[in-house]
């Protein structure tokens, strides 16, 4: 297979000589890998904290939720309605305000949730995640956060005091306080919702609350979670202006565009390594036009045209971009396959807790690589690279062959 001569002669000047040259072509192509690396190692693990930030919302929140007036229609009606969708997978009722809890001197005020033990494990992974005791929220049970617990100071079997803010409503009418036992603690990872959430029985929500009948809303579980915005709008029409329906997408916006926004950040941050590394390959080609002008000279007296020596240069800036950044791929990649043992090494190295559990909640680091960003690293390169080349080509291209076959 024949080359174009332009390739051939842009892989012969890229080829390592013992020279100044070659010590200069292999750094530039270094900043460009070291800069791909880097972004692909950044961007990754910006999705992985979003993918991450999305389960442990799922694994507390349903998909939706209903919202509806607890006077206008009984729960066993809202449910049969909603349960109709052919994409609804679960419904579970819910009683939820905020709460004052009390365990000795301590006072916290999570958002106390009254759920249906029967119907909770169908719209949340809670039963699931119970670090200590059992998911048993019957009668005066109660199930709370870890961190709560912790905050609290309170373990299983121990007795809280929860009062309601409709306590404090009325001077002349006196609303005694719940003593719930806390019968389990649960763990999602997430301190939100393991600091800022305690469940316990629709009934014991009811009394606390001042609700005599119907509850406030539904947790809704649907086939697919991204598709829960279309579900809602089916939902809303169905239910009617009594219910306000909101997708899990809705309530967490501000997490989603906070990281989205970082990552697009980040990107555009870290570009400019690469943009210097660029400068790294422009001046080495300066150099190749410097050294080789005579060779430039010959080959225009030959007949070879200004685009065709453009080309060489320019060929030569898209070489060093793409082996550059396939290396930076592949070298990004293979950083996150051991980011949990490099972070493990570094910590015990420097005596520093670089992901502090308390903090992030975290054992390893998340990643998760998607192709699309991979695809836009690559052509943000491999673009910056080319131009990278534009400005040697140009001067090489304008060389006059008489003055250059004169060059000393």
């Amino acid at each position: 297979m024949s080359l174009p001569f332009s390739l051939f002669l842009a892989l012969k000047y890229l080829r390592p000589k013992r020279s100044f040259l070659s010590v200069v072509t292999i750094l530039s192509v270094l900043g460009v890998l070291i800069g791909v690396a880097v972004l692909v190692i950044v961007l990754s693990v910006m999705s992985g904290f979003d993918r991450m930030w999305r389960e442990k919302i799922l694994a507390f929140n349903a998909h939706l939720l209903v919202y509806v007036d607890a006077s206008a229609a009984e729960p066993e009606e809202w449910m049969a309605r909603i349960e109709a969708d052919a994409d609804v997978t679960g419904v579970a009722p819910f009683v939820q305000g905020l709460a004052f809890i009390t365990h000795h001197s301590a006072v916290f005020t999570p958002v106390l949730r009254g759920v249906d033990p029967a119907r909770e494990p169908a719209v949340s992974r809670v039963p699931d995640h119970i670090a200590v005791g059992h998911f048993d929220v019957e009668d005066d049970g109660l199930v709370i956060g870890r961190d709560l617990a912790r905050r609290l100071g309170v373990r299983v079997g121990d007795a809280v005091v929860v009062y309601s803010p409709q306590s404090f409503l009325r001077a002349q009418e006196i609303r005694l306080p719940e003593e719930l036992v806390v019968r389990g603690i649960f763990d999602l990872g997430m301190f939100d919702f393991d600091a800022g959430y305690a469940l316990c029985s629709i009934p014991k929500a009811r009394d606390l609350f001042g609700l005599e009948r119907g509850v406030h809303g539904f947790a809704v579980m649907t086939r697919n979670p991204f598709a829960a915005a279309a579900i809602a709008r089916r939902l809303s029409e169905c239910l009617g202006p009594g219910a306000d329906v909101r997708t899990w997408m809705d309530m967490n916006r501000q997490i989603f565009t906070a990281v989205r926004v970082e990552k697009n950040m980040m990107f555009f941050l870290l570009i400019f390594i690469t943009i210097v590394a660029a400068f790294g390959i422009t001046n080495t080609l300066i150099t190749v036009t410097v050294q080789k002008t005579r060779e430039i000279g010959l080959l225009k007296a030959l007949g070879f045209s200004s685009g065709a020596v453009m080309r060489v240069f320019m060929w030569q800036g898209w070489l060093a971009g793409a082996i550059g950044t396939a290396a930076g791929i592949g070298a990004g990649l293979w950083t996150l396959r051991y980011r949990n043992t490099l972070m493990r090494f570094l910590s015990a190295r420097l005596g520093l807790d670089l992901l502090p559990p308390e903090l992030y909640h975290l054992s390893e680091i998340p990643s998760y690589t998607q192709t699309s960003d991979l695809w836009a690293i690559a052509a943000s390169v491999m673009i910056i690279c080319t131009l990278a080349g534009l400005i040697p080509a140009l001067r090489a291209a304008r060389l006059d062959p008489a003055r250059a076959l004169r060059y000393e």
